[in-house]
């Protein structure tokens, strides 16, 4: 509730006693409904205002809460890509060792033939 708020309030509340009284002095019944009338009306703007402060309280809370789980599903997201990433670059590189394993098998073999290929090429040199 601003300064304005509380200085209108009880203002309100002031002015209603006055006349509330005033009208006690002299009798006059509706005056002082006038004025009973304007102190509940000074404690409606009282209450409203510190039902304004309250809510504003409350959304500062929600707003913070907010914010913090935003955080924590911003920091949960980055850490599930950081694990997926890895997971990629391990898988990578297990196919990169497969791969070069494969090659150097195939290597091996070709290399084998060619030897054998080269001996039966000088077996038949050799009988010729």
């Amino acid at each position: 509730m601003g300064i304005n708020d509380k200085i209108n309030a009880a203002a309100k509340d002031a002015e209603g006693k006055l006349q509330a009284a005033a009208g006690e002095l002299t009798g006059d019944p509706l005056l002082k409904a006038k004025g009973d009338a304007k102190q509940v009306q000074a404690k409606v703007i009282d209450a409203a205002g510190d039902l304004g402060d309250k809510v504003a309280d409350a959304a500062d809370v929600v707003g913070d809460k907010v914010a913090g789980v935003a955080g924590a599903v911003g920091n949960t997201v980055a850490g599930a890509a950081g694990d997926l990433g890895d997971k990629v670059a391990g898988a990578a590189d297990a196919v990169g060792d497969k791969v070069a394993d494969t090659a150097d098998a195939i290597g091996d073999k070709v290399a084998d033939a060619a030897e054998a290929i080269g001996n039966v090429f000088k077996g038949l040199k050799g009988k010729a």
